[in-house]
C-alpha cells in the first residue's frame, strides 16, 4: 500500500524527533561514566611506533616504489578500493533513511528490536568511519607530506602544510584510517575473533604502501587514528546504553539484546509457537 508524501514526511519527522528524545533522555539519566583508559600511553605508544616505522621501512618502501610486479600491484590495487569510506558510509546512511521512513509502531516486537539494532549499528559507523575520515583529511592536508609517487623529486620526508594538493597529503592514510575504524568496530562486536578481524584489516591498510600512494608510517598513523574514533565512539555508545553496556572490562561488550539478524529463523519460531499451542492444549484436556 502507497503512503503519501505528507504522510511519510510527518513519519520521519515523528521517528527522528522520537530518537531526539530517547537519546536527551538517556543524556540526562545516565551519569557519565567510562572506563579509565590509559591514553597517554596508547598516544605514546603509538607514536613511537610510527617513528620506528617511519625510520625502518618508508626510504625503502620509497625506493621499492614501481619495483613490485605489476600482477601483484594490480592485486593490491583491486583490494586496496575496499579502503574507501564509501563502501561503509552509503550503506550505514542508507539505512538510516530507511529506519527513518519506517511505521515503527506497525512493527512485531522482534521487527522493532532489530530495526533498532541495525539504527544504531549504521550510527556506529558513521561516527567512527565518518568523523575519522574528516578528521584526517584535515590532518593530511595541514601536514602536507608529499607520497611516495613523488619521492624521487621530493625525498621521504618533504611537508607543504596547506597546499592543498592531492600529491602532498600522504599523512596519515585516509584509506588505513577507514580500515582501523572497521577494525575497531569489529573489535567491539566480536572481541573474541579481534585477530581475524585486524589480519583483514591490516592487510587492506597495508596495500596503500605497495600501490604508492603512501608510505608505511603513513598507514600506521591512519590506521591508529581510525581505531581512537571507533573506541571512543563505542565508550560513548555504551555510556547511552545503544548496543553496548557496561561491563567491568576496559572496552565495552555488546549487550546480549544486540543482533543484527532475527533471534530465531521465521520457521523455528512457527514451530515453537506450534509447540507451545499443543503444550497448552494437552494441559487443558488433562484438566
Amino acid at each position: 500500500m502507497s503512503v503519501a508524501p505528507l504522510a511519510l514526511y510527518r513519519r520521519s519527522l515523528g521517528n527522528f524527533s522520537d530518537t531526539m528524545s530517547i537519546v536527551q533522555r538517556r543524556v540526562g539519566v545516565r551519569p557519565a561514566r567510562y572506563p579509565r583508559i590509559l591514553w597517554g600511553v596508547w598516544l605514546l605508544a603509538w607514536a613511537l611506533l610510527i617513528v620506528a616505522v617511519f625510520l625502518r621501512l618508508d626510504a625503502g618502501a620509497g625506493e621499492m616504489r614501481g619495483e613490485w610486479s605489476p600482477g601483484f600491484v594490480r592485486f593490491t590495487d583491486f583490494f586496496t578500493q575496499f579502503g574507501l569510506g564509501g563502501w561503509y558510509l552509503i550503506p550505514a546512511a542508507l539505512c538510516l533513511v530507511a529506519a527513518n521512513l519506517t511505521d515503527w509502531r506497525g512493527l512485531s516486537r522482534d521487527g522493532r528490536m532489530l530495526v533498532y539494532n541495525w539504527t544504531c549499528f549504521a550510527f556506529l559507523v558513521l561516527c567512527a568511519v565518518g568523523l575519522s575520515g574528516l578528521a584526517v583529511n584535515v590532518l593530511k592536508y595541514g601536514i602536507g607530506r608529499a607520497r611516495p609517487l613523488y619521492f624521487d623529486s621530493f625525498g621521504v620526508l618533504s611537508l607543504h602544510p596547506f597546499a592543498m594538493d592531492a600529491r602532498f597529503a600522504g599523512f596519515p592514510s585516509g584509506h588505513a584510517t577507514t580500515m582501523g575504524a572497521v577494525f575497531g568496530i569489529l573489535l567491539l562486536l566480536f572481541p573474541r575473533r579481534w585477530y581475524l578481524a585486524l589480519a583483514v584489516t591490516a592487510c587492506i591498510a597495508s596495500t596503500r604502501v605497495f600501490v604508492g600512494a603512501h608510505y608505511p608510517s603513513d598507514t600506521v598513523a591512519g590506521f591508529g587514528l581510525g581505531l581512537a574514533f571507533a573506541v571512543v565512539s563505542g565508550l560513548v555508545f555504551a555510556r547511552l546504553g545503544f548496543i553496548f553496556g557496561r561491563s567491568g572490562s576496559k572496552l565495552p561488550m555488546p549487550k546480549r539484546t544486540f543482533r543484527l539478524w532475527w533471534s530465531d529463523p521465521p520457521n523455528v519460531r512457527i514451530s515453537m509457537a506450534g509447540q507451545s499451542r499443543a503444550a497448552e492444549e494437552k494441559t487443558e484436556d488433562r484438566q
